[in-house]
């Protein structure tokens, strides 16, 4: 933000990247991007010069941040999810029929759906 001043005296802080254009007719006027104008004691000059030192400002602060690694997950194969067999679930040996780990009847085995995580 850039601090200017209105004919009466009275200071503000606007946003330098919003203004769409400066006028001087005999006043300094800022045209905003949303068409709201602003008229200023300060000289076209000074304006300039101050929104390009909020700028240099902005650049070195930016330089002056650790860069930050963000690591990403490395590539790989995705493991099988359904298998014939699903996990927990033996075949009986005399007659073939699907059972729950535990020995109890599995009855119709339902496979199981992986989580989204």
């Amino acid at each position: 933000m850039i601090v200017l001043t209105r004919l009466n005296d009275a200071q503000f802080a606007i946003n330098p990247d919003l203004i769409e254009r400066i006028h001087v007719n005999p006043d300094t006027t800022l045209v905003m991007v949303d068409g709201s104008k602003y008229i200023v004691t300060e000289s076209l000059q000074e304006v300039i010069d101050r929104i390009a030192a909020y700028r240099a400002q902005v650049i070195s602060m930016a330089r002056d941040i650790p860069p930050q690694i963000y690591e990403r997950p490395g590539l790989g194969l995705v493991p099988e999810v359904f298998s014939a067999e699903p996990a927990g679930v033996k075949t009986g040996a005399k007659t073939g029929d699907k059972t729950a780990g535990d020995g109890t009847s599995g009855g119709k085995t339902v496979p199981l759906r992986p989580r989204n995580s």
